[in-house]
């Protein structure tokens, strides 16, 4: 891809002074290395909700469910103005075709998971979800979406970017209208990605594909859509990854010298015991594909779900 995803994000992750204390965040990951593959668009709510920078400090209180956002000395509850001012930012962010979100780690506003919410019996419960972040979940159920703090965990960090490359390629497939066709062949060229995280909706969606040409496209469009979020949603594993590296070799059984054959079965045994990372089977894999000329391998997102310069799969 030449053309940069469209990634929402928090304000103070960018850098911009705009925390209650006058401060910023600033994650050098995020701009100078994600920077290079994703155009940003910034929200503070807070900010653009009509609160002062420095301001008052907040938390949530209440039911978890639907908790109240309270300053913590004046007592004011902010709930009303910044859904007010959310409902609106929801409309514009509708026209801004992203492709995920990075919210901020314990925000009361921006948190994604686990905020703290006080009761009246001075309990707190870290179960909360941001006022903010709420209603961004509400309103694009299917976006992916991760916090910052969450995207320092490696195998966290490659499945949200995964997930947001994967929509980048469905926003890019569906641009044109539904085409029933470039369904088949997007869905054909994630098979082996699917497979990765979730081999029961793997063997879902194959029959569901299969009938697509019976279904009216605004229907069908939406419910594909949303098994492959759910999909997605699931980690990756290196029993899943083995799992697939084997499908992948059984294209290669007639062409495969013993020796190339042994030296693959010895990168994935590393990989399995933890001893290499998956990009180590997985480069030896691309070369098979080249050298044996294998179109419907060379075609899977799988070998190339994300730039190869981000190195989402030289973890452990």
């Amino acid at each position: 891809m030449t053309e940069k995803i469209k990634m929402g994000i928090a304000r103070c992750l960018m850098g911009e002074k705009v925390r209650y204390d006058g401060g910023h965040k600033h994650d050098r990951y995020i701009t100078q290395t994600l920077g290079n593959y994703f155009d940003f668009v910034p929200v503070c709510p807070e900010m653009e909700c009509g609160m002062p920078v420095p301001r008052e400090s907040m938390r949530l209180e209440g039911d978890p469910a639907a908790p109240r956002l309270m300053t913590h000395k004046t007592r004011r509850d902010l709930t009303p103005m910044m859904q007010e001012w959310g409902v609106e930012k929801l409309k514009e962010l509708e026209k801004e075709d992203l492709c995920g979100y990075i919210f901020k780690t314990r925000s009361p506003s921006s948190g994604m998971e686990r905020i703290a919410v006080y009761g009246e019996d001075k309990t707190v419960r870290k179960n909360g979800v941001g006022i903010w972040a709420r209603m961004f979940k509400d309103h694009f159920p299917l976006l992916p979406v991760e916090d910052e703090g969450r995207l320092h965990d490696p195998g966290l960090r490659e499945n949200f970017i995964t997930r947001v490359f994967v929509m980048k390629r469905w926003r890019d497939m569906i641009a044109g209208g539904y085409d029933a066709g470039k369904l088949v062949d997007f869905h054909t060229r994630h098979k082996l990605l699917i497979l990765a995280h979730s081999q029961q909706h793997y063997r879902q969606m194959g029959p569901m594909v299969a009938k697509i040409r019976e279904q009216k496209p605004e229907d069908f469009f939406p419910a594909y859509l949303e098994i492959l979020t759910q999909a997605l949603a699931l980690k990756t594993t290196p029993a899943k990854n083995i799992n697939v590296l084997q499908h992948m070799m059984g294209y290669f059984k007639k062409q495969l010298s013993p020796d190339e054959k042994q030296e693959l079965l010895e990168l994935m045994d590393q990989y399995r015991q933890g001893a290499v990372p998956l990009i180590v089977p997985i480069t030896l894999i691309k070369h098979f594909v080249r050298k044996y000329d294998q179109p419907y391998l060379s075609e899977q997102v799988y070998l190339f779900p994300h730039p190869l310069e981000l190195g989402l799969r030289n973890h452990g």
